[in-house]
This record gives structure tokens, C-alpha cells and sequence, in this order.
């Protein structure tokens, strides 16, 4: 049986995983929002966009949802390879549309 010490640092280790996930996820639903909003995307088809650009960069999923929101706030150009996969992943969708001007 583990000792307490142990069991305490394995409870923290859980912990901090567990803010990290819910972190990640608050992102993620950003960056859908972002993509729904741009492309009159239903949010189920923005988390597919958002997951096929992450597989076609080859980029974490939340690391794509970052750059999405960064560039959202800050208009930024978004990194070229997410972007790339970004406009790669916007074409192959049926339902998504250009953003308006």
C-alpha cells in the first residue's frame, strides 16, 4: 500500500492534470466558437474543422485552438502551417462558407 506521502503526491499529479484538461477544453470550445461565428459553422462541424486542421498541421488540438484565439484577439497571421491546414480543412467541409467582410 502507498504511503501517504505518496498518495498525496499522486492525488495533486491527478489534480493538475485535471486543470490542464478543463483549461484545454475552454479553448477548444473558443476556437469553436471563433470558426462558427467566421463560418457559419454548427459547432459539431467546428470541432470538425478544428480537429482535421490539428491532423493536416500535424499540430495538437490545443495548440490549434491557441492560435485561433490569438488570432482572433489580435489579427495576427496565424502560424503557416495551421493556417495552410486551416484553409485546407475549411475547403473540404461542405457546410462551411468564406467570413464576411
Amino acid at each position: 500500500m502507498p504511503s501517504r506521502d505518496e498518495q498525496l503526491k499522486q492525488l495533486e499529479e491527478e489534480v493538475a492534470q485535471l486543470r490542464q484538461a478543463v483549461a484545454s477544453h475552454a479553448t477548444i470550445d473558443q476556437a469553436i466558437g471563433v470558426l462558427v461565428c467566421l463560418h457559419q459553422l454548427s459547432p459539431a462541424d467546428g470541432f470538425t474543422v478544428l480537429r482535421v486542421t490539428s491532423q493536416f498541421a500535424n499540430t495538437k488540438l490545443h495548440t490549434v485552438a491557441e492560435a485561433v484565439i490569438t488570432w482572433a484577439h489580435t489579427r495576427h497571421p496565424l502560424p503557416t502551417p495551421v493556417k495552410e491546414a486551416l484553409d485546407q480543412a475549411l475547403r473540404a467541409h461542405p457546410s462551411a462558407r468564406p467570413p464576411e467582410n
